[in-house]
């Protein structure tokens, strides 16, 4: 069975994703074949996305990879966050206003994530993609990017030679040689870090405008599908017990909803739309199915989510980042008090907030060891 795994995005959330491949590794046997041929990623998951399927080891060892990656991670790999640059972010964007909006040195963003570059050049090894391919390990590696000029979701795939690429409402799938550029545009979160120029057009984070953020698995020939998600919304909250409000919503506040419809409402949308799908479809034989040339198929798919909510261990985290950035997210309300802890979330690319996502991905993933033994198919 192909299985795919997707990855969604989240800035400095993807963390967590890190900590769910670490126990699925423990999980699965040693010598069990490599469980995903297909791997799907947006934003912060496409880096996760394309540093597995670089990786020339076994599952173990790829996620052991990724795993001291992202523990041995620094702000200063990220983005330049010092007072001086922390204005002149703030200067061109107002600058900007005397250009049409536009920016005339560099595309426009708070931030300069040009360490990011250099971090990902130097540790992810794109070439090795082609070597996986042709070992049989791996199908397909997809990342997600959308271009501002058209306003479609684009998803780069490098993968074997007879899968196509596809061309649906408002998405398409281009096959391509993936580069860094790819993994920067995919993950360049609107207005917080630039744009990135790919060919004739400029593209930012992938799920930005993504309407069917499991689509790419599916087009790839995905069979079951394993989704890491960011969200922290297992349980919804009852009217009558939500807490009352001590003002109005801050700008960050405001941004972080705008970012959690981008990198988490399309998600779990389309996963709610595929359990209709699989409900209905079971309900109709599958002899029938083949004689009528149907071509939907029940899809098996496997969800891990937070279990507690990301926004408080981001608003206990803030306190970790240095002086400038604590003070520019203090004055727009990213923080617990100023209920923009969602929008800091994205930028806490701190140990302690990774390192405790981390583990909380793990915990997760161990309390559902048994279904998951199930999902894969392992001998228990």
């Amino acid at each position: 069975m192909k299985r795919a795994l997707i990855l969604s995005g989240g800035g400095a959330r993807a963390a967590y994703q890190v900590g769910v491949l670490q126990a699925l590794a423990d999980i699965l046997p040693d010598d069990a074949p490599y469980p995903f041929p297909i791997i799907c990623g947006t934003s912060a998951g496409a880096i996760n996305a394309v540093a597995l399927a670089s990786h020339p080891g076994t599952f173990k060892e790829s996620v052991a990879g990724l795993a001291g990656m992202w523990r041995d991670l620094s702000l200063d790999q990220i983005y330049l966050h010092g007072w001086s640059d922390i204005f002149k972010g703030i200067g061109l964007i107002a600058l900007s206003l005397f250009n049409e909006g536009v920016g005339r040195q560099r595309p426009l963003s708070l931030l300069d994530n040009s360490p990011l570059w250099h971090l990902l050049g130097s540790k992810i090894r794109l070439e090795n993609i082609d070597h996986e391919i042709e070992k049989g390990k791996l199908l397909a590696v997809s990342i997600s990017a959308m271009g501002y000029s058209s306003g479609q979701t684009v998803s780069f795939f490098q993968g074997h030679p007879d899968l196509v690429g596809w061309n649906r409402y408002r998405r398409a799938g281009v096959p391509t040689r993936l580069r860094l550029e790819h993994l920067l545009a995919s993950s360049a979160i609107p207005t917080i870090f630039p744009a990135v120029r790919i060919n004739r057009e400029y593209f930012g984070d992938g799920a930005l405008r993504q309407l069917a953020p499991i689509s790419p698995a599916l087009h790839l020939g995905a069979e079951s599908l394993f989704v890491i998600g960011v969200s922290g919304n297992r349980k919804s909250v009852h009217w009558g017990k939500r807490k009352p409000v001590r003002h109005s919503p801050s700008m960050a506040q405001i941004v972080g909803h705008l970012f959690n419809s981008a990198f988490i409402d399309a998600m779990e949308g389309d996963l709610e739309h595929l359990e209709r799908l699989n409900q209905l479809l079971s309900l109709i034989p599958e002899s029938e199915r083949q004689a009528s040339g149907m071509e939907l198929r029940i899809v098996k798919n496997k969800v891990i989510s937070p279990s507690r909510p990301v926004d408080a261990i981001a608003g206990r985290s803030v306190r970790y980042l240095p002086n400038s950035l604590r003070f520019f997210l203090r004055t727009i309300g990213a923080t617990a008090k100023g209920g923009g802890a969602t929008a800091a979330s994205y930028l806490l690319f701190v140990k302690e907030f990774i390192t405790e996502l981390m583990e909380l991905g793990y915990q997760d993933t161990m309390w559902e060891a048994e279904s998951i033994k199930t999902f894969f198919d392992v001998d228990k």
